[in-house]
């Protein structure tokens, strides 16, 4: 055991951390990836979850995620997900930083990121997000602007693209959740069946919906509050 884990058992969020996990994966199948959205907690809580066997953390500003990728360097079987809106200003240092971005969620941003990926000879792993419920809260591709746009992000051959990711508008009720979450796992049979055989990722899913998100086919779902109580 690694002093940085000795240290993890120790400290009194430990056990909590570790119980709420168990208790999340208890709720969905082995197959669900569980990301656990660190945006909002500290390098020690990390370090927690890590301990009690996360190996993915999710971050929504590519600063913040900085701090504390340096801090746990020397856990070096992390995996990093940038899961906040990307800014353009952002998208070199995200490219750089993370092994998934999930918010790939428009055509300008990804011709951008297929030439910085030319640039760096760095892939992440990436997510298209759509937006199959009104929301203008939220960003993302409609279905039918996807399907428009599908040619020429045909043509950006660095772009590793694997899959979707989707966030629900707030106050939907479970059986909403649930219809717009199979909508997606549709959208991307659909995309399959066009080809795009390499869209095999559904990110779907928070604190208040992933066991709806992991019935429907997610097979990453993103949890922060329920983990860490933020």
């Amino acid at each position: 055991m690694t002093e940085a884990n000795s240290e993890a058992i120790q400290s009194p969020i430990y056990q909590a951390i570790a119980d709420r996990i168990d208790q999340i994966r208890s709720s969905i199948p082995e197959t669900v990836r569980l990301v656990a959205v660190s945006k909002y907690t500290t390098a020690e809580a990390i370090c927690a979850a890590y301990v009690a066997g996360v190996r993915d953390f999710g971050e929504s500003r590519v600063q913040d995620a900085k701090i504390k990728q340096e801090e746990l360097a020397d856990l070096t079987d992390i995996t990093w997900h940038m899961i906040g809106s990307l800014q353009s200003n952002k998208a070199k240092q995200a490219i750089a930083q993370f092994d998934w971005i999930h918010s790939l969620d428009r055509l300008s941003l990804a011709e951008q990121c297929d030439r910085l990926i030319g640039e760096l000879k760095k892939s992440p792993k990436l997510l298209l997000q759509v937006k199959l419920a009104e929301d203008p809260s939220k960003s993302g591709w409609t279905e039918a602007e996807l399907f428009a746009d599908l040619p020429n992000l045909a043509k950006l051959s660095n772009l590793d693209i694997v899959g979707l990711m989707t966030i629900l508008p707030l106050g939907l009720s479970d059986e909403q959740a649930y219809a717009v979450f199979c909508r997606v796992e549709k959208l991307a049979a659909k995309l399959r069946s066009l080809g795009w055989h390499r869209i095999q990722e559904l990110s779907m899913g928070m604190s208040a919906d992933y066991a709806i998100a992991a019935r429907a086919g997610a097979s990453m779902i993103r949890v922060g509050n329920q983990i860490f109580k933020l």
